[in-house]
């Protein structure tokens, strides 16, 4: 499939095959174990075979289709090896690349917003796509003026097809739960339906990395490229090399594994109080760790490149002094404390009683890394957290289940999550204790 499949009836049956697939492949399953093969072989190979499907579906599609695998991507650490094995391979490929769409096509939209003379504005135009991802694909370049640049196209069709996928996806939800045990996947494809204007209009996005470019404009750690050129459908910003962050986490040395994840956390909680925006689009291909201006120093002086601001939340005070409070008062032991404030914020809706201990009990495991003065993110500890909250037997699932995420902290629980999820799978150990007092307004306590 070379270019954005668009009609409404032709994505929907492409989604709709791979709840069938699955069930298909159960009855297979079932047939090679009468046949006398092992549960264990069966079940990886049932797997192996989900998974190349998944990322075909997806990966054909872009979209909204393609957009969720790569939100799902990010969580595979918190899934037992056995089954996170093969769909690692699958789902990360997705925020890496996808099949192109054709070059005649991708013409097309450069004549239609930059003018039948658009060649005129590049010295050089490689057709090839360096990228591609759910609504647009990146093409690598040299602007006019000598700057070398990255062209984001956006696929034609992209509106309905994210729209569409995301209706199909919404409506079989509850199949795609176990991908990854102890997330509730609707809220997460309901989010992303309400942003799809936002991740659509190339206008916001220009004004949002040319926030962030101006802020770190001179910043040691943090490189944003700078928006050369903004229009519907097209946006040119500054070409930066470096190593995805994908590559970090499949072949990274540990000193390269471990400063990402710092500089990754450090701009997790920097950004929103620098700028008043929080990127909210944090899967590994969308960062690249690149060498400083020493590079006999080493990894300590390499620093992270951020790319695709087209998701951002937008926090004019930082992130809410509520999150800040609240950890620093589970971390004190304040039960009643830390429960009031959850009352007050509406995270224990008024027909709810808890009790003050039990949920200061449930919060302290996750809040972990924040204690610490440095913490060691690795697949284990995840999934120990996402079995215990998944597990319908044990005493935090029964609490979580009572308790509710209010609309305006939606995105920043999500963020938070998919950054700790890539933490996780860099297996990096990161000084989080540093990053919150620095940055994390309320997580230290006024004089």
């Amino acid at each position: 499939m070379s270019d954005l499949p668009r009609k409404a009836v032709t994505r929907t049956a492409k989604l709709a095959a791979l709840p069938l697939g699955f069930a298909g492949r159960a009855t297979w399953g079932l047939g090679r174990r009468i046949g006398g093969k092992s549960a264990e072989i069966v079940a990886r190979e049932l797997q192996q075979r989900t998974a190349e499907q998944l990322f075909k579906v997806l990966g054909e599609l872009k979209g909204g289709a393609m957009k969720f695998g790569q939100a799902l991507s990010v969580f595979e650490s918190a899934l037992p090896e056995e089954v996170a094995g093969p769909y690692r391979a699958a789902l990360t490929r997705l925020q890496e690349a996808a099949p192109p769409m054709p070059t005649s096509t991708v013409h097309t939209v450069l004549a239609e917003r930059l003018g039948a003379g658009w060649r005129e504005l590049f010295l050089e135009f490689e057709d090839k796509p360096a990228a591609a991802a759910s609504i647009g694909q990146v093409h690598r370049a040299v602007w006019h003026d000598g700057r070398e640049v990255a062209v984001k196209v956006q696929y034609p069709g992209a509106g309905e097809a994210l729209l569409s996928d995301l209706t199909q996806l919404s409506r079989f939800a509850r199949l795609l739960g176990p991908l990854v045990p102890g997330m509730d996947v609707k809220p997460l494809i309901s989010e992303m339906r309400e942003r799809v204007a936002e991740e659509l209009d190339y206008a916001l996005e220009a004004r949002a990395q040319r926030e962030h470019a101006r802020e770190f404009a001179d910043d040691l750690h943090v490189v944003v490229p700078a928006v050369v050129h903004q229009s519907e459908q097209v946006l040119v910003t500054e070409w930066i090399d470096g190593v995805p962050l994908s590559e970090v986490i499949a072949d990274g040395t540990e000193e390269q594994r471990d400063r990402a994840g710092q500089l990754l956390a450090r701009f997790l909680f920097s950004g929103p109080a620098r700028t008043g925006l929080l990127h909210a689009d944090p899967h590994p291909g969308n960062f690249r760790l690149l060498p400083g201006p020493d590079a006999s120093r080493g990894p300590e002086d390499w620093r992270l490149g951020v790319l695709d601001f087209g998701t951002v939340d937008r926090l004019p005070g930082g992130l809410p002094e509520t999150i800040g409070t609240c950890l620093r008062m589970t971390l004190e032991g304040d039960a009643e404390g830390v429960y009031g404030l959850l009352c007050e914020e509406g995270f224990v809706k008024d027909s709810i009683d808890l009790d003050p201990d039990a949920v200061l009990a449930y919060l302290l495991p996750i809040i972990e890394p924040a204690e610490a003065d440095s913490f060691d993110f690795s697949r284990g500890w995840i999934r120990t957290q996402a079995a215990r909250i998944a597990d319908p037997r044990s005493p935090a699932h029964q609490l979580g289940k009572q308790l509710n995420l209010p609309p305006s902290y939606l995105l920043i629980h999500r963020v938070t999550l998919s950054t700790i999820g890539v933490l996780c799978q860099l297996n990096a150990t990161v000084r989080l204790r540093d990053e919150l007092e620095e940055w994390l307004p309320g997580f230290v306590a006024a004089d």
